[in-house]
């Protein structure tokens, strides 16, 4: 558990190297988190993972434990791939071709642009229900509709607090039981974020630019890429990450790969850890092959 200074804030990271040296020898896994939630979510899947794997969170500007006051940091995909990207080289992870990253939501719009800045590190990339949907006049007026839906969300979130409110919140995200530890976490992470960080996060996931851009830049990963999702996720329509998935398939040199949960929510590490911590060993494990093929090929 430590901070790590920067420009734009003072960045909260644990590290599982830290209580264990021997893990400084492991791959790495540096997990990205989702919109407006800290790092706690990932840490039963790191308790599976941190046997094989070093293991990375952190929270970002404006969720959990990061301080970002008399800080001024920029709220957009860049400017939170700036972020990770400092700690990344703050603990060295550009060195060698050893680091896993995976994003989570939000977060694999993040993890995407860390993949393409990091490409010489990057063993694989996994991203977790981010989806691209084709563009029509009824899916323009979804995203629009959505906007105004984080706005009044964000206005009147304390309300998800306590009682079926929260429960209703919770039941939005997972489609199965995760526990109060873990309901409590997840409520208490969205109302205390940062409302302006929140806010910034919320509108930049479904803007058409940015959105466009996100395809662009999967395509480009040019290590192997994992699209996972639950087809019983409430929160994003998990059709957008098939159609991510296919998309990159069809058009990426790169081997490309889908594990689908049919029963699963927006929240697989938690609703089913050891099903999703096999999927995405399984998933490392090809990654590392794919190099080492690549490697005996060029000898």
């Amino acid at each position: 558990m430590s901070y790590f200074p920067s420009e734009r804030c003072r960045l909260y990271y644990e590290d599982t190297a830290e209580g264990d040296p021997s893990a400084l020898a492991l791959p790495v896994v540096l997990f990205v988190n989702g919109w407006a939630i800290s790092a706690r979510y990932w840490k039963p899947l790191v308790d599976r993972l941190s046997g094989e794997y070093r293991c990375i969170t952190y929270d970002q500007s404006g969720t959990g434990r990061t301080r970002i006051e008399g800080h001024h940091p920029s709220l957009t995909i860049e400017g939170f791939a700036d972020e990770a990207g400092a700690l990344v080289e703050h603990l060295g992870l550009d060195r060698g071709r050893n680091l896993h990253i995976v994003g989570h939501s939000m977060g694999g719009m993040v993890a995407t642009e860390l993949a393409l800045r990091y490409r010489d590190s990057l063993l694989s990339a996994t991203i977790i229900a981010c989806g691209i949907f084709e563009e029509t006049p009824f899916t323009s007026l979804g995203l629009f509709m959505l906007g105004g839906l984080i706005d009044v969300s964000m206005h009147f979130r304390s309300i998800f607090q306590a009682g079926p409110l929260k429960e209703l919140f919770i039941r939005r995200a997972a489609s199965k039981e995760i526990g109060q530890e873990y309901s409590d976490i997840i409520a208490g992470d969205f109302i205390n974020s940062d409302r302006e960080a929140t806010t910034a996060v919320g509108k930049f996931s479904i803007d058409p630019e940015a959105l466009r851009a996100y395809t662009h830049h999967v395509i480009e990963i040019p290590a192997p890429v994992l699209c996972s999702v639950g087809m019983a996720d409430h929160t994003i329509p998990p059709e957008g990450t098939i159609t991510l998935y296919n998309t990159r398939k069809a058009k990426s040199g790169a081997p490309t790969s889908l594990l689908k949960f049919q029963d699963l929510g927006h929240l697989p590490m938690l609703e089913d850890t050891a099903a999703f911590a096999e999927g995405l060993k399984k998933h490392f494990e090809s990654s590392r092959d794919f190099f080492k093929s690549a490697t005996d090929t060029m000898q």
